[in-house]
């Protein structure tokens, strides 16, 4: 069996597609891309590709956002984004293929020393792949020119940001650090920056803000609101921001105590994130915090 038994699967899955094609995959590298699109007859007027991008993965080189200009180019190719995705089916027609391989060189045997995986062949009407194409269609976003390069972008930034981890951890669920804290002392940047928006954010600061959006590792194409609402679920799962939650008594005094106990700060750090931790929340959950006592951080009002 040879190195590239994988991609022959997928290729020949491809050239028999009479009608629609559908790509499904997280990691996606645009010269396989443009292989697997160069395998579809051009009697095949719908091609599906549904993937995700993040700027850490991007920046670790294990997806490539460019698939989008491919698509484009194509006119037969629409690319879809689900940042939750993580199966791997690949369909002509009725026939599909699924597994474990993603769109890359290393996981479709085009390299030496290919990775192991698997691709059995089932029929689409099959009931798994009927939940996770239904599940699919609940949480798409469009995977636009402009949006690929905004991700390109701020991954060409994070991955030459001296601060940034070396080390990226990419493709599990568990890939958010657990250690994570906010770093930006404005959180009003952080959504403008997230849609691209860099033009007035100065270098130092920008490294940061986009240290803390690889952190929350939120969806791409996400309205304001949505946006606010997923950094607020990312802050409340802090591990002592959210044990002061459930006991009621958040406040700075307390919070600074928790961030200090379990991380490897110094007492002054702790004291300054904690500071950070606060404006987030003003800023994403309109809490107050109010100087009376241990500096009591308080929802929905301000009282003496």
């Amino acid at each position: 069996m040879t190195e590239d038994h994988v991609w022959r699967q997928i290729e020949q899955l491809l050239a028999s597609a009479e009608r629609r094609v559908l790509l499904v995959t997280p990691f996606i590298k645009q010269d396989v891309f443009a292989a697997a699109l160069a395998a579809i007859p051009r009697r095949v007027q719908e091609i599906r590709c549904i993937t995700r991008w993040s700027v850490a993965e991007v920046a670790a080189g294990v997806s490539d956002p460019e698939i989008a200009d491919l698509a484009a180019a194509d006119g037969r190719a629409n690319v879809q984004l689900c940042h939750k995705l993580h199966a791997k089916l690949y369909a002509a027609d009725q026939r599909c293929l699924i597994g474990s391989a993603n769109l890359t060189r290393k996981a479709t045997g085009l390299v030496p020393a290919p990775n192991v995986e698997l691709l059995l062949e089932t029929d689409t009407a099959h009931p798994e792949v009927q939940r996770v194409l239904q599940l699919l269609g609940q949480s798409l976003v469009p995977g636009t020119v402009d949006l690929a390069h905004q991700i390109r972008e701020q991954a060409d930034l994070f991955r030459t940001d001296e601060d940034a981890p070396r080390l990226l951890v990419v493709g599990h669920d568990d890939s958010r650090p657990q250690s994570w804290l906010p770093e930006t002392r404005n959180p009003a940047r952080l959504y403008p920056v997230y849609n691209g928006r860099t033009g007035h954010t100065g270098p130092d600061v920008l490294a940061g803000v986009l240290r803390d959006l690889a952190a929350l590792d939120i969806s791409p194409g996400l309205n304001e609101q949505a946006f606010g609402n997923e950094v607020l679920s990312r802050l409340h799962a802090i591990s002592g921001l959210r044990r002061l939650v459930d006991a009621h008594r958040l406040n700075m005094d307390d919070l600074k105590t928790e961030i200090h106990r379990t991380t490897n700060l110094t007492e002054e750090q702790a004291r300054r994130s904690t500071e950070t931790i606060a404006e987030w929340l003003r800023y994403f959950d309109e809490v107050h915090v109010v100087p009376v006592g241990p500096w009591e951080i308080r929802h929905g009002r301000e009282f003496g």
